[in-house]
């Protein structure tokens, strides 16, 4: 037996809880899996478990084994699903969580050549303006926009977007436009429901300036969904502020006009991938992250 062999045995005894469940995983009689501890630990010169007839623990230099032990293992595993990985094509259901607004205007025109050129994948696309937990709902990755929350997840950026403020011609040929944000008090605003944070916008002061200010603004009309209120603001009804990754083609092609720009906030937020863990990443997994990437990279189609 190899010593990254003689490791892998040692892991899995641990942490399985004993030698007769390491060897049935393993495909080796208890009796073996005992005889190969042992011959580690004369090698190491030190002994790594504690034996009674009831139960079996880690020595001191058993629990500093088994911390690199346990990380060598998994790296090995990992350059061996590396190598797999060139030649397993990405196949199998494909789970994605993303905001409405992301799967109407982004997603969904990319599904067709997605399938086509990956025809194994079986693609599900939950669209849902609340934050899912990926673990717990069981989906692959997310297309999320704006600041990550959960520190446990890992991101892959995909690019940025800014809030714009906009209406429709025929809202503004109606009741006029806002030339600062303080006339917003007039005016009708789109809202979101139970998201009130988003019904405070932020503008800078005054154009130029660093500092902002949030404007808190009301209107007759509010939804949970974003895709409903971007609906209404191209029907008229009131102002809104959205993403870029929404908005941008309407401002472009006049079915809205932008607002407000010489006060709109300077920040710019993330629009990225996230999945669980850098772990055992599915091709799957990657074969769309990647698609998203080259469609997205460097060059936002929303931006354009």
């Amino acid at each position: 037996m190899s010593t990254a062999a003689d490791m892998e045995i040692f892991v899995r005894v641990v942490e399985l809880g004993g030698f007769t469940p390491a060897a049935r995983a393993l495909g080796l009689t208890p009796s073996a899996v005992s005889k190969l501890v042992s011959r580690l630990e004369d090698r190491l010169g030190a002994r790594l478990f504690r034996r009674t007839t009831r139960r079996l623990s880690l020595t001191e230099a058993g629990e500093a084994f088994h911390r690199h032990a346990q990380r060598i293992v998994a790296d090995i595993a990992d350059a061996e699903l590396a190598v797999t990985r060139l030649s397993d094509a990405p196949r199998g259901l494909l789970r994605v969580s993303t905001a409405t607004i992301v799967g109407h205007h982004q997603l969904h025109p990319l599904v067709p050549e997605f399938l086509a050129r990956y025809p194994e994948i079986k693609l599900e696309l939950s669209l849902s303006d609340v934050y899912v937990d990926l673990v717990a709902e069981g989906f692959d990755l997310a297309i999320r926009a704006g600041a990550l929350s959960d520190s446990a997840l890992v991101a892959r950026k995909l690019g940025e977007f800014d809030r714009r403020v906009v209406a429709a011609p025929a809202y503004l040929a109606r009741h006029g436009e806002p030339r600062t944000p303080a006339d917003l008090a007039r005016h009708n605003c789109l809202t979101f429901a139970h998201q009130a944070q988003l019904n405070q916008w932020p503008f800078r002061v005054r154009p130029g300036a660093a500092a902002t200010e949030a404007v808190q603004v009301r209107g007759n009309y509010s939804s949970n969904n974003a895709e409903t209120l971007f609906q209404l603001a191209l029907g008229g009804l009131g102002i809104l502020r959205m993403s870029d990754i929404a908005v941008g083609p309407a401002v472009r092609d006049g079915r809205l006009k932008p607002l407000l720009e010489d006060y709109a906030s300077p920040d710019r937020l993330a629009f990225s991938a996230v999945y669980p863990s850098r772990r055992h990443v599915l091709p799957k997994v990657t074969a769309f992250v990647d698609f998203l990437a080259g469609k997205f990279l460097p060059h936002p189609p929303w931006a354009a």
